[in-house]
């Protein structure tokens, strides 16, 4: 299990009935996301080059226990399904309490953006190749690449 955010949980972080706000969930899911592209060597300062930056299309949370205030979580990321050429995918999140508990799951569907032009894009091949070294579940799915 590669865990890609390690964390306490601050006060800021939590809602009116003492349990971790729904945003934070997805706070640090996209936190996890972002340092396990960069592990991959897809720092931002390479997408940027490249004028080229991840964007979601959906994001599904599953709430299993309750996370509170100072606990302290991990979060490990997977790819479940893409394209073979990496441009279109689906991560699961799952979150973990201090005491090893897996509190939640956030699963996130995305694809690359051209910044500049505003439209979907796909991954210069070398990038494509970083983007598929990443861990992958046991239930991964490899969906063929579309031409359109």
């Amino acid at each position: 299990m590669d865990i890609y955010y390690e964390g306490q949980v601050l006060w800021a972080q939590i809602d009116a009935n003492q349990h971790m706000r729904h945003t934070a969930y997805a706070d640090f899911a996209a936190q996890a996301r972002l340092t396990m592209l960069e592990s991959l060597g897809l720092k931002p300062s390479v997408l940027y080059s490249y004028k080229i930056g991840p964007v979601l299309f959906r994001e599904e949370l599953i709430y299993l226990r309750e996370v509170g205030f100072n606990d302290h979580i991990k979060v490990t990321c997977d790819i479940v399904k893409a394209r073979r050429d990496g441009s279109r995918w689906s991560i699961r999140h799952d979150l973990y309490r201090g005491d090893g508990v897996k509190a939640a799951i956030i699963v996130a569907d995305g694809a690359w953006i051209d910044m500049e032009k505003r439209k979907l894009t796909l991954l210069p091949p070398e990038l494509s190749e970083l983007f598929m070294r990443a861990p992958k579940s046991s239930d991964y799915i490899e969906e063929p690449n579309k031409t359109t």
